[in-house]
């Protein structure tokens, strides 16, 4: 019986403490194990980001007497379609996006034959990478670790460069992008803890926090850790939730923690998840955050993505493709790595809207229309 336990004063026994608040440290490792690995919004974000990527098909364009012509067929278009006996273009391009957005960092290596060709490429992953500059300014070489043993891919002194390193804009650093992941970092941070609290909350069966106070009597350290041991045994868990609590005695309990209705952390979740998809150009309505109302509808919001995120990205991505890979096969650059925008469905409103514009021109020809969306004159 609980007043087993009483004696002399009036001690208060805490069940459970608010513990200190701890931030992610900007690490690759703790970044990609607390954003991709444990948060489902960023795990979302770069999801959509990198197989829209995938999903788009490469082109050739060669360029005579000032106009672009597409070209089927080329080594580059074979190397492009399956960089690697062991991974095709769209998981090979998922890779490279991913890392870009999680590391703020990619590395594409290319394998040459004797004449000094591309003929595989390889992702390397960013936080095996080392770059080894030189008193130019300029990466001398690579060194890329795996299991402690080190491997030199030499940069400075190749025909072409050997590896190609995609980075975004760091202020801080001359070597190395910037994750969005560290610009959202707090905001993940604050994401987790919110969703551990509410998991926390259901396994202790919805009891927040408190202490049992006892008004009129002593417990003695031993007396003190059995009560607590019986309390946690007895009532906490979710296993335990919904029984009646048989108290003799004069205490009472008093709840030191808020609600979460007091403290709202659904729409603290909510926004949260929502500076998570900012940090990656993602309208949150595409990662499930209810009542907002940026976007009128789904459609809106997956061409905004398209037209804001995944296409600026692909431009990024092709032209350093052309500044690295090209002149390996053409050194007057007259080809050109392109895509066929009119392919993506998300774009689809933007392109009709375009050709019924262009359609309904009466001062323009037949052959200037065509020309206007890309075909060649009659």
């Amino acid at each position: 019986m609980f007043w087993d336990y009483f004696s002399k004063k009036k001690p208060t026994i805490a069940i459970q403490s608010t513990p200190k608040a701890t931030f992610t440290p900007r690490r690759y490792d703790s970044l990609c194990k607390e954003g991709y690995h444990h948060n489902v919004i960023v795990y979302r974000c770069v999801k959509l980001i990198s197989q829209g990527i995938a999903a788009i098909p490469f082109l050739l364009y060669e360029k005579k007497n000032g106009i672009q012509h597409e070209i089927t067929h080329h080594p580059i278009l074979n190397l492009l379609a399956q960089p690697s006996p062991y991974q095709a273009r769209c998981a090979f391009m998922e890779q490279i996006i991913s890392s870009l957005l999680l590391a703020g960092n990619a590395y594409i290596e290319a394998v040459c034959n004797y004449d000094n060709l591309p003929i595989e490429l390889y992702h390397l992953r960013p936080d095996r990478m080392t770059i080894i500059p030189h008193e130019s300014g300029l990466p001398w070489a690579f060194e890329y670790t795996v299991d402690q043993r080190k491997r030199i891919i030499h940069h400075h002194h190749q025909p072409y460069p050997k590896v190609l390193h995609l980075k975004f804009f760091h202020p801080l650093d001359d070597w190395y992008g910037m994750s969005p992941l560290e610009a959202a970092a707090t905001a993940i941070d604050q994401h987790n803890t919110v969703s551990a609290h509410n998991l926390a909350l259901l396994q202790n069966g919805g009891r927040p926090s408190g202490a049992f106070i006892i008004k009129s009597s002593y417990l003695s350290d031993e007396q003190r850790s059995s009560l607590r041991s019986d309390l946690k045994h007895i009532y906490e868990g979710h296993n335990n939730a919904g029984k009646i609590l048989m108290l003799e005695g004069d205490f009472s309990w008093q709840e030191m923690g808020l609600s979460p209705k007091d403290l709202d952390f659904i729409e603290g979740k909510n926004v949260s998840a929502r500076e998570i998809a900012q940090a990656f150009g993602v309208p949150p309505m595409l990662v499930g955050v209810k009542g907002d109302a940026t976007f009128s509808n789904y459609k809106e919001a997956r061409f905004h993505l398209w037209e804001d995120t995944i296409l600026p990205l692909l431009e990024f991505i092709i032209a350093e493709l052309n500044l690295w890979l090209v002149p390996y096969f053409c050194q007057n650059q007259m080809l050109s790595i392109g895509y066929d925008v009119d392919h993506i469905p998300a774009l689809a409103p933007k392109r009709e809207a375009h050709w019924a514009k262009i359609q309904d021109a009466s001062f323009l020809s037949d052959n200037e229309k065509r020309e206007a969306v890309g075909y060649t004159p009659l």
